[in-house]
């Protein structure tokens, strides 16, 4: 069964998260490392790096990732926005370094009044800059397959498949598959056949080598729609026929996957329990090992 887990919020501490993963079922771990709404971050001290790494120790759970903060635009024409995205993704690498976080996923930024051309070279050119100066920072990149809405870049294989062709280190990049954004943004999902051509146009374009992440969320919007909105597990466009195809594709079983699904209760039970209950009932094994 592949590892399965939820965003959590860090509010208490690094470590509250972890807590929190653990509380609802989860085998992993997504957080932001700083406010979402801002840019600044304060420093993170030892003590908070010590608490996390033994709450991720005693509750058992793996492949803790950060997403960065949605203010970056690494595809923006504003030179100014621009910069401030890309000295703000250096901090996250090292903050994802400082806690033992391999991976910070980030989406790859809309080109605004540019072309989409001239919004994938300034991707290629921040994430260079980025690599630049965090050289022997042991914290990797993953760019985020988005839905397309607005001028969103990464809603097409191929502008994913531009970026990792096109920086210097393509070693240090990789990719975050969000079953709602490729869904809305044309890929279906939903049967046997079109979840392989789906799949086949990923592994030709991008290939399997970059995927280190899989989020795992229903889509509010049809198939093509490019809206960016998240529904439960089976509640979506996509329905659980599509999920359970996913969790059964033995190429996806060793990447861990996150819910970023609402928070909230259903008659008083937590969506994130009964979300995970729905995908290991998908999965090929419903007993955890």
């Amino acid at each position: 069964m592949p590892l399965i887990g939820h965003h959590m919020s860090i509010a208490g501490g690094f470590e509250r998260a972890v807590e929190r993963a653990q509380a609802v079922g989860g085998d992993c771990v997504q957080i932001f490392s700083k406010n979402n709404s801002q840019w600044r971050a304060r420093d993170i001290t030892e003590h908070e790096v010590l608490r996390f790494r033994n709450a991720l120790e005693t509750c058992a759970i793996a492949h803790p990732i950060i997403h960065a903060s949605y203010l970056i635009n690494l595809a923006s024409p504003d030179r100014e926005l621009r910069h401030k995205s890309i000295d703000a993704l250096v901090v996250e690498l090292q903050r994802g370094a400082r806690l033992g976080i391999p991976h910070v996923v980030v989406h790859p930024g809309a080109h605004t009044t540019a072309s989409e051309k001239a919004g994938l070279k300034n991707v290629v050119r921040a994430v260079n800059e980025i690599f630049r100066q965090t050289r022997r920072v042991a914290c990797s990149l993953l760019l985020e397959t988005t839905a397309g809405q607005g001028t969103a870049l990464g809603w097409r294989f191929e502008q994913l498949a531009a970026v990792l062709q096109g920086v210097r280190e393509p070693e240090r990049l990789g990719v975050c598959f969000d079953t709602c954004h490729v869904f809305a943004a044309g890929y279906d999902l939903r049967s046997p056949s079109a979840y392989e051509k789906s799949m086949a146009d990923f592994a030709r374009v991008v290939g399997w080598s970059p995927l280190r992440a899989v989020h795992l969320n229903d889509s509010v919007g049809a198939l093509g729609s490019r809206l960016d909105r998240h529904a439960h597990i089976g509640y979506g466009k996509i329905g659980r026929r599509g999920f359970r195809l996913l969790l059964r594709d033995p190429r996806l079983a060793a990447v861990p996957m996150y819910l970023e699904t609402a928070k909230g209760e259903r008659d008083g039970e937590d969506w994130d329990v009964i979300n995970l209950r729905a995908l290991r009932k998908l999965s090929p094994r419903v007993a955890r090992s």
